[in-house]
């Protein structure tokens, strides 16, 4: 092989193994935003957020636009703010509290330039809380990555509504109050 060829493979298995990175950090940070958290040994609220902000850049930026989304959620900058909205997500005095949150990814792309990359999804997900209530909702998501020396990191989360669709009262009768999935492995 001439060198020109094997420069060419280098490049190839490094933008491979960047989007494997980045996809394995967007499941993951989805994993642990699920309610109860699969996480076995995320312990509590506070444990699940600081192992989502590992996930993000000092300097993320976290941020719901459109219609629905903006007023929502709006534009959180840094850690202590993005901490400060999940804190806000996960507060115990939500009301109704969220018994059940599940994510589910399709409509997967990835580009990856160099140390930088975005990666686009459509996630929809099922929303059920303690008064019996319940939504479906998607949205798509638009974010970017960066290579840092400890590895690829979240540098934008942008969330934009598809559709927010009530489901039936008591829509699911058999859910968990808590995910054992992870714990002997």
């Amino acid at each position: 092989m001439t060198e020109s060829t094997i420069a060419a493979l280098t490049r190839r298995i490094e933008v491979l193994e960047a989007e494997a990175d980045i996809r394995r950090i967007q499941a993951r940070y989805m994993f642990l935003c699920d309610s109860p958290c699969p996480e076995f040994a995320v312990r509590d609220d506070a444990e699940r957020i600081d192992a989502i902000m590992e996930l993000y850049a000092s300097d993320a930026v976290w941020e719901g636009v459109g219609e629905h989304h903006d007023g929502q959620f709006g534009r959180a900058e840094g850690h202590a703010a993005i901490r400060a909205h999940f804190e806000r997500f996960w507060s115990r005095e939500r009301d109704p509290a969220l018994l059940l949150n599940a994510h589910y990814l399709t409509s997967e792309q990835i580009h990856v330039r160099g140390d930088q990359a975005t990666g686009l999804w459509i996630h929809v997900q099922p929303w059920l809380f303690d008064d019996g209530s319940g939504v479906l909702r998607s949205s798509r998501l638009n974010n970017a990555f960066r290579r840092e020396p400890e590895g690829w990191k979240i540098t934008r989360t942008r969330t934009e509504n598809v559709f927010v669709a009530p489901l039936p009262d008591r829509f699911a009768s058999d859910h968990p109050n808590t995910s054992v999935l992870l714990r002997d492995s």
